[in-house]
């Protein structure tokens, strides 16, 4: 089947990420009307022609989550009503996907409903961006790519080569920080937690050698930052010289700002997966790198029938 013409959608989530990858792909958002009835119901209109075009909905489901989810499906089952030849979901930010497997009895597995969610709505296939876990993939029947935000990040990181330490916050994180310690050269160290209730750990000890480095505490997400500023303490305490936190997804949380401005990190570097609030915006720690151009080539890949796998790192 003939691919029809690329177009870039957006709904309310990030529209500011969108119109980058636009400017990087060197073409215009597609218009869609995106509103609320008065007693809160969405409503979706796409503003033009679409019929047999390969269509890309750039839509993280942040907070709102919940709105921005529903939002994302009501703009698919527009497209797929409106004839459209292909349609790919760009969530940067998988939302739901820490309730990725029974942890506890009659326990739900939100990210498997989520998947069945834009299923049904009608997508062909999904890019996100660092998954919080990779095996999410496999609750599709349909293609997934999940793109990794390291080229973005280790720019930005290779300034700091010299008594460099990559730090995972938990054992669960230690092949992301390996990877990213490898691509640098620089040292691995692990901080031991116990966690007592969710979204809320009590960092133990570090397993590694942090005296006198840079220590850069990397995870996917922070959302109350709780756990790691915790870890930046116990860094401190071990001797780092400073701590830095890195993270792909700014979830931001309830007090997380004031709990990273009130730590020791010196720097926390996060991309543009979901657009900053207010206070973030106000942070001088907080530092935004952008996913803008590792979307883009991912989308003009997918659009050419050109490989994916390039992107990988």
């Amino acid at each position: 089947m003939a691919i029809g013409e690329l177009k870039i959608m957006t709904g309310s989530a990030n529209p500011e990420l969108a119109s980058e990858i636009c400017n990087h792909l060197g073409c215009e958002l597609t218009p869609c009307l995106t509103d609320t009835f008065s007693d809160g119901e969405i409503r979706v209109e796409i503003g033009s022609n679409v019929r047999g075009a390969d269509v890309f909905v750039v839509q993280p489901t942040c907070a709102p989550v919940n709105f921005h989810l529903m939002e994302l499906c009501i703009i698919l089952d527009a497209l797929k009503r409106a004839s459209v030849g292909r349609v790919t979901a760009v969530v940067p930010y998988y939302g739901y996907a820490r309730q990725d497997r029974k942890v506890a009895p009659r326990a739900p597995i939100s990210a498997k409903l989520v998947s069945d969610f834009l299923t049904v709505a009608g997508i062909d296939r999904l890019v996100t961006v660092d998954l919080h876990a990779g095996q999410i993939q496999g609750f599709f029947n349909l293609p997934v790519d999940n793109l990794y935000a390291a080229p973005a990040l280790l720019d930005y990181l290779r300034q700091y080569d010299e008594n460099l330490v990559i730090v995972s916050p938990d054992a669960g994180g230690v092949e992301r920080a390996r990877a990213y310690a490898k691509r640098l050269g620089a040292g691995l160290a692990i901080i031991d937690k116990r966690r007592d209730a969710p979204n809320q750990a009590k960092a133990m000890n570090v397993i590694g050698d942090v005296k006198g480095k840079t220590a850069i505490v990397l995870d996917d997400m922070i959302d109350t930052a709780g756990t790691i500023c915790a870890g930046a303490e116990v860094l401190m305490e071990n001797g780092a010289k400073e701590v830095m936190a890195c993270a792909t997804h700014p979830v931001l949380s309830g007090p997380a700002v004031e709990r990273l401005e009130k730590s020791s990190y010196s720097k926390v570097i996060v991309t543009n997966s979901i657009p900053l609030g207010e206070k973030a915006k106000q942070s001088s720690k907080i530092q935004v790198m952008s996913l803008a151009s590792l979307l883009g080539k991912a989308i003009h890949n997918i659009h050419t029938e050109s490989s994916v796998s390039v992107l990988f790192v």
